[in-house]
């Protein structure tokens, strides 16, 4: 096998190049080639947090809680662990691993030499691809990067740089002592040593072996269109045929006024974090950069014809070393006047904007602190966890490799947040009176898809028009145990809209329906917008617990993130008839970051158009004339506008909130409920089964929430009224007994059997399971 290692650097195509090999796994797969998933899904950031000296902090590292020596050990075990079961399993003719950070980061020899070390045991047939463009253009993109990520010197240090007889000993001269809780990282404040191509090379191959560097020029009309494919060809040596990529434009980069305003800001961030007594996490950082901004031209690549200068002749030199840069390092841009740095216009003073801006970033640092606090105190009453003699003998290596890294981590799972006692029974609620709605108005509607529920349908639409849903548009596919019938009924007595889904197209029946379903009446004269599944249920923790009580604190919401709380089986083996908010109440802890599907959200949309599409998470393709209308909140009802209003379907430990509302997700529900959802695949995932890996990443049942038992008087009075009508019960009864009669078939079947036994024994605690799932997300 030979081992393609693409370095980058950043900003020569890198993150193009990895969309054209994520988006092709498949194919390269069938041709014999490996882009793993382990090191990351599409830039193998993993893999370059690894290598890096303990002590060599990058951002990357110390936002994503690697910073300790400790816990990067454990990710370069994990990391090992990972891509030797990646390569065991597949058996390629080629991997390839590409991480942009590498060419641009690791100037230490004892770096490339673990690098080396790590992957040596899977092969010594290892080359090392970069991508390099004319040094002035790379440098005016370079610098715009590194200063809206919080570079504080000016492009002055480059120029006078470029004068000296070494300029890569010369920027390690200047490299600045790291310093992450200050906001000091040499990717952000040092200067590009990289950029003297031939040491560069030098350096790789001195480690690699000679002849082991590839070095390539960059052309970016080539790979911002169909190009890239023979860039990929020539680059990486691909002969399978693959599906390209949308072309791109680059835009012109940003203002030279506005990186010259950033800049002065982040001298300004900087000494004030030196103090020690703020702290400015990296996305306020950038937000507040972003408000700022002013219009204007680039820097323009000419001005810095010093750095052309500097390497023209070594440059020439390389390119007749390297046949693939062609002349790309000699296409100077036009000469312009020397650079200097633009006046940032408009009388910008940075004081004043940080004055302006202290109040947030106090909140923030109170917020912070507070975080910190709380996972300190965690620690410091229950200790770090320790593997169970269950989870030693179950989990594979990576996976203890990731418990090893979580138990001590910002992201390991407690339950030590929120305001609600979940543990003791309160009153039970009120009936609520029946909703007005409106002439024309459908009010609450749910919109969702089924396929083979028969048992749970009742429940769920009794659960629901309790809590004041009005309306329900349901699609279903495929179904043998009576749900169509069920749903048929129901749609005759008036209270649910149902549509067959058999003829759907597409990547799966769910998208099908659901864009389907923006032509439907019921949709299109919805006060309300609601997507959610038959095993998901919308626990609202105030009031009187309806939608109503929940919207009244959140009046100006228009989207509503509701974050999912997964249900485990809670010891429950046999199907039965009987409730499921009743049967099942153990659940995943409250804080649980990791892995991703834990914080899963479903959204609930107000009617007001501000969206195309609807989505199975949320709805998408956000409006231009609705960017300043759309709030969203997060169940608690705090403002999550900035983090999820464009993208995202998961909460993250700044916009997590259950407080006010919850989404109780039963995905499992009995052991004998999970045989049959295992044996007929997922809605929305038509291709894919559900095996042991989906009990491991759902069967959370570590702590008890019975808050949603509150509901459990009025919605039996509505089931009861359901069932009343005899037919609907004879269908529910005949679903039920499907159901029952499709278990014992699996349990007959030695293969559904096994995966049976194979569930209950696994017994894990949460952060057993957390590491686990994290090891398979990796896999999947």
């Amino acid at each position: 096998m030979r081992i393609i290692l693409h370095i980058g650097p950043e900003q020569v195509g890198a993150e193009r190049l990895q969309s054209l090999l994520a988006e092709n796994r498949e194919a390269l797969a069938a041709d014999g080639v490996l882009v793993p998933k382990s090191p990351g899904a599409r830039n193998h950031t993993r893999l370059y947090m690894a290598v890096t000296d303990p002590d060599h902090v990058d951002p990357l590292r110390f936002n994503r809680g690697y910073g300790h020596p400790g816990r990067q050990a454990g990710l370069l075990a994990s990391v090992r662990a990972d891509l030797t079961r990646e390569v065991a399993a597949t058996k390629p003719e080629v991997m390839i691993l590409t991480c942009a950070q590498l060419g641009a980061s690791l100037h230490r020899l004892s770096e490339l030499e673990r690098l080396k070390a790590l992957l040596t045991p899977l092969s010594d047939d290892i080359r090392v691809l970069a991508h390099l463009d004319e040094p002035a253009r790379l440098l005016s993109r370079h610098y715009a990067r590194q200063v809206l990520d919080g570079r504080a010197v000016s492009l002055a240090e480059e120029l006078a740089l470029a004068g000296e007889p070494d300029w890569w000993d010369g920027a390690m001269a200047r490299m600045p002592q790291i310093a992450p809780a200050h906001g000091v990282f040499e990717e952000t404040q040092g200067l590009p040593f990289w950029m003297d191509y031939t040491r560069l090379a030098d350096h790789w191959e001195g480690v690699f072996g000679p002849g082991s560097v590839i070095l390539r020029g960059f052309e970016a009309k080539r790979f911002d269109g169909k190009g890239i494919l023979g860039e990929a060809a020539e680059g990486f040596g691909i002969t399978a045929d693959l599906q390209g990529l949308k072309t791109h434009k680059a835009g012109p980069g940003p203002a030279a006024p506005w990186l010259t305003r950033a800049r002065l800001m982040n001298g300004l961030f900087l000494r004030m974090l030196a103090q020690g007594d703020r702290m400015l996490p990296r996305k306020l950082w950038r937000q507040l950069l972003d408000e700022v901004a002013v219009p204007g031209d680039p820097i323009d690549p000419g001005s810095l014809s010093l750095v052309s200068d500097r390497f023209a002749a070594a440059n020439a030199a390389l390119a007749d070393r390297f046949a693939g840069l062609s002349d790309r390092l000699q296409h100077r841009p036009v000469p312009c006047p020397d650079w200097q740095e633009a006046d940032p216009t408009k009388g910008f003073r940075a004081t004043q904007y940080l004055s302006a801006f202290l109040p947030r970033i106090d909140r923030v640092t109170r917020q912070e602190r507070k975080l910190a606090a709380r996972t300190k105190g965690t620690n410091a009453q229950s200790g770090a966890p320790q593997l169970t003699e269950a989870g030693r003998s179950l989990l594979p290596a990576s996976a203890i490799a990731h418990f090893e890294q979580l138990k001590t981590s910002p992201y390991a799972p407690h339950n030590r947040i929120g305001a609600v006692n979940e543990e003791e029974l309160a009153a039970a609620f009120a009936p609520a009176p029946s909703r007005v709605l409106p002439t024309g108005s459908t009010g609450n509607v749910i919109v969702g898809c089924m396929k083979n529920e028969a048992p749970y349908i009742l429940e769920w639409v009794a659960y629901h028009r309790a809590i004041g849903v009005d309306n329900f548009l349901i699609y279903t596919n495929g179904c043998e145990d009576g749900t169509d019938e069920i749903l048929g009924r129901l749609d005759a007595m008036g209270i649910v809209h149902h549509r067959k889904n058999d003829d759907w197209k597409g990547k799966s029946p769910q998208q099908h329906a659901l864009n389907q379903s923006l032509k439907e009446p019921v949709i299109v004269n919805a006060e309300w917008i609601i997507h959610i599944d038959v095993d998901e249920f919308m626990n609202i923790r105030c009031g009187n617990g309806t939608l109503d009580d929940f919207l009244a604190h959140v009046p100006e919401a228009t989207n509503v993130a509701m974050t999912w709380r997964l249900f485990g089986h809670n010891g429950v083996t046999a199907l039965e008839d009987r409730f499921v908010i009743d049967q099942f109440d153990t659940c995943a802890p409250k804080f649980c970051p990791k892995p991703h599907t834990v914080w899963g959200f479903k959204t609930m949309s107000r009617n007001i158009g501000a969206y195309k599409k609807i989505s199975c998470h949320r709805p998408n393709q956000l409006r231009d004339d609705f960017r300043d209308q759309v709030k969203w909140v997060n169940g608690s009802g705090k403002d999550i506008t900035r983090d999820a209003a464009e993208n995202g379907w998961r909460s993250s430990k700044r916009s997590i909130g259950y407080d006010l509302l919850q989404l109780n997700h039963y995905a499992l529900r009995s052991a004998e409920s999970y045989l049959i959802k295992r044996q007929r695949g997922r809605a929305l995932h038509v291709d894919r089964s559900i095996g042991i890996n989906y009990w491991i990443r759902m069967d959370w049942s570590d702590h008890r929430d019975i808050t949603i038992k509150r509901n459990i008087p009025r919605v039996r009075e509505e089931y009861e009224r359901l069932l009343a009508d005899p037919e609907l019960r004879a269908w529910h009864d005949k679903g039920f007994a499907w159901h029952r009669a499709k278990a014992e078939e699996l349990h007959a079947n030695p293969e559904f059997e096994d995966l049976y036994q194979q569930a209950l024994e696994l017994k894990l605690t949460g952060t057993e399971r957390a590491a686990w799932a994290l090891t398979l997300d990796m896999e999947s």
